[in-house]
């Protein structure tokens, strides 16, 4: 259970009593008369096969009020598309599966290529790109919540808590960013958000001074969490990177669209793992050494667009200030595991802190050899400037796609 306090510049909306789970789901279908809400559900073809997401399709159809379930398919042949359509069948809510490996879906990709407007790269923020056109093509939500499908310790009450502030229309939130102790099996977990994403903005902040940009992400608790919530009108003009800079670029553009009195942040779950990511410490290409380098590229090439200027000194500053204040945290993490009886190992944790120190650099170096690449996916606004019949034919391929296999 947390505390009251408010911190930063993001409103928090914390979990301070146990209000049973049947109440908000109560308030949760009396909202959704009037804004009708849909999840969307990124997921790899492998997920279907690991130990989480049947618990979460097990809990999804208990959900009362969701109007739509929209699943983003990746890395599946038609064999697996179709049993991904008899896996999903389960949920009692409208649901469809966009197989963004199939011939139909694949035209759509080289017809957007062809102008440049489609993603460069397969991964999530592609995957959750395609899911939002979608969403803007049915037309069937208002309020829409997003979470990954490897989360072991899932419970329908972190969907009703993470919608439910977008939701709600007595509150003004266009976006919701959920949080969580990363805390599972007798160990702290969240290497990246502990020992990157904070230490690095804290370090940012000694280097460049205390802009507005770094305190607001410095608001957030889990800033790298992979659930969040919006408002339709947000997927029109949201840019998004199509790498592990996802999370961090949904951010910054939610700092660039809104004013931040109509974002906040809630506390989804007291315990909450899901699958880990290898360190890759000699591989910078895999693991959680990409995720960092992916992740740093994506807070540079935002604080170029705020009129930053970043030299390979800056990079080499920033690196030494961030390494020193990566310690430290190990130290505080280290004391505040030990007063919980929780596992530590603090090699491991330096080990991590010296790699993303030295991926900063590099980071830094993919900065500067691609700077005339183009980092984020086209806004939904720009697609339909170009083709502005696409999400119309768009919505109906996927429902062709769903007739043609899942018969």
């Amino acid at each position: 259970m947390t505390d009251f306090y408010q911190n930063g510049i993001v409103t928090t909306l914390h979990q301070l009593s146990r209000r049973p789970l049947a109440e908000l789901e109560a308030e949760l279908i009396s909202f959704a008369r009037m804004r009708p809400m849909a999840l969307v559900l990124p997921s790899l073809y492998s997920e279907l096969e690991g130990p989480a997401l049947n618990k979460i399709v097990e809990q999804l159809a208990q959900v009362p009020y969701l109007n739509e379930v929209v699943v983003g398919l990746d890395r599946a042949d038609g064999d697996q598309y179709r049993h991904a359509i008899r896996f999903f069948s389960r949920l009692p809510q409208r649901t469809r599966v966009l197989w963004h490996d199939g011939p139909r879906l694949q035209e759509f990709a080289a017809e957007l290529a062809a102008e440049e407007l489609a993603p460069r790269e397969p991964g999530k923020g592609r995957n959750v790109w395609y899911c939002l056109g979608y969403i803007l093509g049915s037309g069937r939500a208002e309020s829409v919540a997003l979470h990954d499908c490897d989360i072991v310790t899932y419970d329908r009450e972190m969907l009703a808590r993470l919608i439910y502030p977008v939701a709600n229309p007595h509150f003004n939130y266009q976006f919701c960013k959920g949080y969580y102790a990363r805390v599972a099996d007798g160990k702290l977990n969240g290497r990246v958000s502990r020992l990157l994403v904070t230490p690095l903005l804290r370090a940012l902040k000694k280097v460049l001074g205390n802009l507005d940009y770094l305190e607001y992400l410095d608001s957030y608790r889990y800033p790298l969490a992979g659930e969040f919530s919006f408002r339709r009108e947000v997927i029109n003009d949201i840019r998004i990177p199509s790498d592990w800079g996802l999370e961090i670029g949904v951010l910054s553009e939610m700092k660039r669209n809104f004013s931040t009195n109509r974002l906040c942040q809630v506390d989804i779950a007291d315990n909450y793992d899901h699958k880990h990511q290898d360190l890759s410490l000699g591989d910078d290409q895999d693991g959680l050494s990409k995720m960092s380098i992916d992740i740093i590229k994506s807070i540079f090439r935002k604080l170029a667009t705020q009129g930053v200027v970043l030299t390979p000194e800056t990079f080499r500053t920033i690196k030494a200030t961030y390494y020193r204040v990566g310690l430290d945290f190990i130290e505080s993490y280290r004391n505040d595991a030990m007063m919980n009886g929780l596992q530590l190992d603090v090699h491991k944790e330096e080990q991590a802190v010296e790699m993303f120190a030295e991926n900063i650099l590099k980071a830094g170096n993919v900065y500067f050899d691609n700077s005339m690449e183009t980092p984020f996916i086209p806004s939904w606004n720009r697609v339909s400037a170009a083709f502005p019949t696409l999400l119309k034919r768009f919505y109906a391929a996927v429902g062709a796609d769903m007739k043609e296999y899942g018969t």
